[in-house]
């Protein structure tokens, strides 16, 4: 079994508190958590750096098939 891959992206919620999202991947599809019951607010670097995880969530979902 293929460990399981995991990514995080800080951010804050919308009370200003240091958050994570995080991104895995499940049976090929790519999962994003955001903090349990809060809104994620990210700056534009922490968006670029969401979309480069959801990009490298996706190669790795692709070649799990």
């Amino acid at each position: 079994m293929e460990p399981t891959k995991e990514w995080h992206v800080s951010c804050r919620d919308v009370a200003g508190r240091r958050r994570d999202l995080s991104v895995f991947i499940n049976q090929g599809d790519v999962v994003l958590v955001a903090p349990p019951g809060e809104t994620a607010v990210l700056s534009p670097l922490e968006v670029g750096r969401l979309r480069a995880v959801l990009r490298d969530a996706v190669v790795s979902a692709a070649d799990q098939d």
